[in-house]
């Protein structure tokens, strides 16, 4: 039990720890009110360049303002190219905003039956081309394989062979596609129907015209097409098939002549002509046939007509019927493509001044080319080439 004199002390001690707290609580109260009571307010305040416009027709009408006004009317959140002196076109031009930008070439690889399914590389903003290494492989025999390396089976303690790989390069070096369209001063007053109207015209034509390249392009100013590529494989016509015309060895002979193993990646690039050509077209068994091509729809329920179990793509790039490319096998993804940041554009009213119309001019720039420097020949069998890519010869009689 405690006396009474040291429940005094104790009672004198705990008040005092009290004190303590409760003065500390009211000294801290109290500098936090000085602090918000006397301190300067600060606000973060985003300079006017920084914000993003709210659409691709915002953007583009305040490109034409500039156009109009000659640089006097300036919107700040337009944003120039850099990087002059590493090849920009220097005719001017104001980058599209990133996110539009990318919605614009997403349209342009997701949409297009060909230009999606190539390999594509981004590189960086301070490069204009690039050395892809690539394996100088032409032979699949020993010791050509991937480029001279050589696997072998040996006994134990037995001398090792050296093997000594080569390796390529393929340099991509960029090129520019430069898109042209006209708006009237009514569509440019709805920057709605204008960014609308002009994301899926650029997109249709940018697809058109990158797909063409990837099929037909010659490499001089432009990508390096399949049907100009060293590694193209021909398949000879059939004797006595007839002029303008498609049949079914040729199909197996185009079928043999892929690169084996990567069969799942094979679609057949076709001209929308050559098609009463497939279905009319059947392998003999007896006195009857099977067909060779499976339409599209029907019992199989797919988007394609299939040949060999891969996709028949109709595209406009592919030559008309009896000329070489009326029909193509290819891999795409063996096909390399780069391009650069963003798309560039620009405007002009000086071009159709009289008719009230303003010009917009889209750059963007890319390169590409197949990833085979050369075709195959097969480990086993000399008669015949193997490559991603194979056309029939227009020399059909």
């Amino acid at each position: 039990m405690l006396t009474e004199e040291q429940k005094k002390e104790l009672d004198k001690d705990i008040q005092a720890i009290v004190d303590e707290r409760v003065q500390k609580q009211v000294e801290e109260r109290l500098s936090k009110e000085i602090v918000k009571r006397f301190s300067p307010e600060i606000k973060v305040v985003k300079d006017a360049g920084d914000q993003p416009f709210e659409s691709l027709g915002q953007q583009l009408k305040a490109v034409m303002n500039f156009a109009v006004s000659h640089g006097r009317i300036n919107d700040p959140r337009l944003k120039a190219p850099t990087g002059l002196e590493e090849g920009i076109p220097a005719e001017g031009g104001f980058l599209v905003q990133t996110d539009f930008a990318t919605t614009l070439l997403e349209k342009t690889f997701a949409t297009s039956d060909i230009v999606s399914r190539v390999t594509r590389i981004p590189i960086s903003a301070n490069s204009n081309s690039i050395k892809i290494p690539a394996v100088a492989d032409s032979n699949r025999a020993d010791g050509s394989r991937s480029g001279g390396i050589l696997a072998y089976w040996a006994a134990e303690g037995g001398t090792k062979t050296p093997s000594y790989p080569r390796f390529a390069q393929i340099a991509l070096e960029l090129k520019k596609l430069i898109g042209l369209t006209y708006c009237t001063d009514e569509l440019l007053q709805d920057v709605s129907a204008l960014g609308a109207w002009i994301g899926g015209a650029f997109a249709d034509e940018f697809d058109f015209k990158i797909a063409d390249a990837i099929v037909n392009g010659d490499g001089a100013g432009k990508p390096l097409g399949i049907l100009n590529s060293p590694c193209l494989v021909t398949v000879t016509a059939e004797t006595g098939q007839g002029a303008s015309t498609i049949v079914a060895e040729n199909i197996i002979k185009m079928w043999a002549s892929r690169f084996g193993p990567r069969s799942a990646n094979y679609v057949w690039l076709i001209n929308q002509n050559i098609e009463p050509q497939l279905y009319t077209m059947a392998l003999a068994v007896g006195t009857g046939g099977v067909p060779v091509y499976m339409p599209a729809g029907g019992i199989s329920g797919a988007m394609y007509g299939t040949l060999f179990g891969r996709p028949v793509i109709p595209c406009e790039q592919a030559a008309s019927l009896g000329t070489a490319g009326d029909i193509i096998l290819a891999d795409l993804s063996q096909y390399v493509m780069i391009d650069k940041g963003g798309t560039q554009s620009a405007s002009s009213i000086h071009v159709l001044f009289t008719t009230d119309e303003t010009a917009f001019r889209f750059v963007y720039r890319c390169d590409g080319q197949p990833m085979w420097s050369t075709y195959l020949t097969p480990y086993k069998g000399t008669t015949s080439y193997q490559s991603p890519f194979v056309v029939l010869n227009g020399t059909r009689t």
